[in-house]
C-alpha cells in the first residue's frame, strides 16, 4: 500500500477502535448501575436489543445515505451520534431516557459502520481489500478488549466516571475527524448514486435477495446469530458447568479479543492471498461449527476455554473475509452492500441473544446445538453457492471469448 493509503486506513482504524472501545469502557459497570437505579436483566436485555434493533432499521437507510452523500459525512454523523449517546448516558438516570440513548447509539453505529468499510473498498484495490478490512476489524477486536478493561479500572472513581469518559474520548475522535479525514468517494460515483431511486426498507431487503452477494449477507447473518448466542449465555454456562468466577470469565472474553486482533492483523491477508476467500470461508465456517460440537463435550473450564477461542479464531477470520467478498461483488453499490451487511448482522444480534436465551432456560446445552446446526447448513449452502457462481463465471468468461 502506498504511504496515503496507509494514512487513511490509520484514520479510519483510530476512529473505529476510538468508537468500539468508548462504548466498552461502559460494559464492566452496566449491571451495577442498572442495579443502581433499580433495574435488572428485563433491561439489560432490552440495552442490547434497543441498540441493536436501531441499528437494523436504520442500516439500510444510512447505506444509500452513504453513497449519497459521501462516507466522510456518515463517519462524522455516525460518531456524533455514538457521542450523544454516551453524553445521555452521563447525564440521566431514568431508565426510559437511557432506553432513547440506546437508540441514539444504534443510529450512530448504523451511520458509521457501512461508510468506514465503503471507505476501505474505495482507497483499496480488489488485491488490498481483504488487508483494509482486516486492519480496520483488528481495529475494532482491540477496542473491544481495551474498553472493558479502562471502564473497569474508572468505575473505582465513581460509576458514572466511566459514561463520561467514553463520551469525551468519543467527542475526541469527531474532532479528529472533522480535521483530518477526507472524502474518499469519486465524483463520478456520488453522481451515479444520486440518480438511484428512494427505497423503504422492506424494498432493500427484498433487493438485497437478488444481489449476487446475497449468499455471503446470510452468513454475515448466520455467524453473528451464533457468536451472539454463544456470547450471551458464555457467563451462565461455564459458571453453571465448572463453577467459573466473574474473573474467569473477564479472562476468557479479553482472550478472545486478543486472538481476534493477532488474527485480523497479521493472518487474515495471507490465508486470502494464498487460497482465496472461497476457500476461507468454507474452512472456517467448518471449524467454527466444529467448535460448537466440541462444546456439547467440554469436560472443565480449561477445555471450553480452548474451544472457545477455536470458535472465535474462526469468526475473526470470517468477518473481514465476508466483507472483502461482499465489497468485490458490490461494484458502485459500496454504501448500500455495507448498509445491507450491518442490517443482515443486526438481525443476527437481535435473534441470537433472545433465541439462545430461550434455549437455555430449557435445557444448557440446547444454544450451541442450534449453533452447531445452523453453521453446518449454512456450510454447505456456501459451497453449492461457490459451485454455481464459477459455473456462472466460466460461462460468461465463454460467451465473452
Amino acid at each position: 500500500m502506498s504511504p496515503d493509503q496507509r494514512k487513511k486506513l490509520t484514520i479510519l482504524m483510530v476512529n473505529m477502535f476510538i468508537a468500539i472501545g468508548s462504548f466498552g469502557i461502559v460494559i464492566p459497570i452496566l449491571p451495577q448501575y442498572l442495579e443502581s437505579i433499580n433495574q435488572g436483566g428485563t433491561a439489560a436485555g432490552l440495552m442490547i436489543a434497543i441498540f441493536a434493533g436501531a441499528q437494523l432499521i436504520m442500516s439500510p437507510i444510512a447505506g444509500k445515505w452513504t453513497d449519497q452523500y459521501g462516507r466522510r459525512k456518515m463517519i462524522i454523523f455516525g460518531l456524533s451520534g455514538l457521542t450523544a449517546s454516551m453524553f445521555v448516558f452521563y447525564a440521566v438516570d431514568s431508565i426510559y431516557l437511557l432506553y432513547v440513548s440506546r437508540v441514539i447509539g444504534g443510529v450512530g453505529a448504523a451511520l458509521m459502520i457501512p461508510a468506514i468499510f465503503a471507505y476501505v473498498a474505495d482507497i483499496t484495490t480488489m488485491d488490498q481489500r481483504a488487508k483494509g478490512n482486516s486492519l480496520v476489524s483488528a481495529a475494532m477486536s482491540l477496542g473491544i478488549v481495551i474498553g472493558p478493561g479502562v471502564g473497569g479500572f474508572l468505575a473505582e472513581y465513581g460509576l458514572k466516571v466511566p459514561f463520561l469518559v467514553s463520551a469525551l474520548v468519543s467527542l475526541v475522535a469527531v474532532i479528529f475527524s472533522v480535521i483530518v479525514l477526507k472524502e474518499s468517494m469519486s465524483e463520478q460515483a456520488a453522481a451515479a448514486a444520486q440518480n438511484v431511486q428512494e427505497e423503504s426498507m422492506a424494498s432493500k431487503m427484498i433487493r438485497s435477495v437478488k444481489m449476487p452477494y446475497f449468499v455471503p449477507l446470510i452468513i454475515t447473518l448466520v455467524m453473528s446469530f451464533g457468536l451472539m448466542a454463544y456470547e450471551s449465555v458464555l457467563g451462565l454456562f461455564v459458571d453453571n458447568q465448572f463453577g467459573a468466577s466473574p474473573q474467569d470469565i473477564a479472562l476468557m472474553i479479553t482472550a478472545t479479543g486478543i486472538i481476534s486482533v493477532v488474527v485480523q492483523l497479521f493472518i487474515v491477508d495471507r490465508l486470502v492471498s494464498k487460497i482465496g476467500e472461497g476457500k476461507v470461508l468454507n474452512i472456517f465456517l467448518g471449524v467454527a461449527a466444529f467448535g460448537f460440537l466440541l462444546t456439547l463435550f467440554a469436560s472443565s473450564y480449561a477445555v471450553f476455554f480452548a474451544i472457545t477461542l477455536l470458535i472465535f479464531l474462526a469468526t475473526s477470520i470470517l468477518r473481514p473475509v465476508l466483507n472483502t467478498l461482499i465489497s468485490k461483488l458490490a461494484g458502485n453499490e459500496q454504501g448500500f452492500a455495507m448498509g445491507m451487511n450491518n442490517s443482515y448482522m443486526s438481525i443476527g444480534n437481535i435473534l441470537g441473544p433472545t433465541i439462545a436465551g430461550m434455549l437455555y432456560d430449557v435445557n444448557i446445552i440446547y444454544p450451541f446445538i442450534l449453533g452447531l446446526v445452523f453453521l453446518s447448513v449454512t456450510m454447505t449452502v456456501t459451497m453449492i453457492w461457490q459451485k454455481k457462481l464459477k459455473q456462472k463465471n466460466a460461462a460468461v468468461k465463454l460467451q465473452q471469448s
